[in-house]
């Protein structure tokens, strides 16, 4: 439960302080990876969850779980994943990675069945209808949205690095379409409930959002099977300014879901909680909250 008037940048210090990491830990349940003894579908998948949060979220700092790898089941994969959430503890903040972004009215209902329903702390949406098509989710003071920036996918480029003109009214120069983004986001919201997702997989791009958006709180995937470099997201993810410096991780949170996943995929069924916790373990250490 979220006491009240604590901010989402609140309860994450707060969890990365006791944890010592900025570990966030991916619910992606691909029931074509699963080790042996979970079968390949709902229910094989929700067991799978259940073991990997007992075992690997002691060790982080929040979880984000993917809604496609339980929309794809219809009802009863949504049922599955409001009983995963319930068994998150309290102190763990919860992203749902739903990349959501629509008109206002949409958004809306949205931002219900997200932070209402389902009881996500924060989600994650797109810019691609502009800020009016998120204000529904980022106007709650005590919930959060993280704007995809610069993803970490190999296509990531095709839109997101096409060059945008100097706009004198932002005191922006020429520049790639995801600094434009980043740029934009600063403004948005009333303060402190909107960060960025940047991909650890591009290095250089994530310093350049760094410098245009010092005080943004990040959410970055890519590291672990993606092969992303965890030192220049250590080096470079942490806010500089406020909103997110001056708390416990400095607002960063980095993913990792198949580097943690995958170390079970060959356990016997008996030995899968060991290898996962395990796994976790080894994260949360190269991923350690800096001062």
């Amino acid at each position: 439960m979220t006491a009240a008037g604590e901010t989402y940048l609140e309860r994450l210090a707060a969890r990365s302080a006791a944890t010592g990491t900025v570990l966030c830990v991916g619910l992606d349940p691909d029931p074509r990876a699963l080790p042996d003894g979970f079968s390949p579908d709902v229910r094989g998948i929700e067991r799978f969850c259940e073991v990997l949060i007992d075992v690997a979220v002691p060790h982080a700092a929040a979880v984000k779980p993917n809604l496609a790898f339980f929309e794809a089941y219809g009802a009863p994969g949504l049922a599955a994943l409001e009983r995963l959430r319930r068994r998150v503890p309290a102190d763990v903040p919860v992203v749902a990675d739903a990349k959501r972004g629509d008109i206002g009215s949409t958004a809306a209902r949205h931002a219900t069945a997200l932070f209402d329903v389902l009881g996500a702390d924060a989600v994650t949406v797109s810019p691609y209808l502009g800020s009016e098509a998120i204000g529904p989710i980022i106007e709650r003071p005590d919930r959060f949205a993280y704007v995809l920036c610069r993803t970490s996918n190999a296509g990531a480029g095709e839109f997101q690095d096409l060059a945008v003109p100097a706009d004198p009214d932002l005191d922006a120069p020429g520049e790639p379409l995801y600094l434009r983004v980043a740029r934009r986001v600063v403004a948005w919201g009333p303060g402190g409930t909107v960060g960025l997702v940047v991909g650890a997989t591009a290095p250089i791009e994530l310093a350049a959002v760094r410098a245009v958006a010092p005080g943004l709180p990040f959410l970055v995937p890519g590291v672990g099977a993606q092969g992303g470099d965890a030192e220049a997201v250590l080096r470079h993810g942490a806010a500089t300014a406020r909103p997110g410096a001056g708390r416990a991780g400095g607002g960063l949170l980095v993913n990792v879901s198949r580097g943690i996943t995958g170390a079970a995929a060959d356990a016997r069924p008996a030995d899968v909680g060991r290898a996962l916790g395990a796994a976790a373990l080894v994260w949360a250490g190269r991923l350690p909250v800096l001062e």
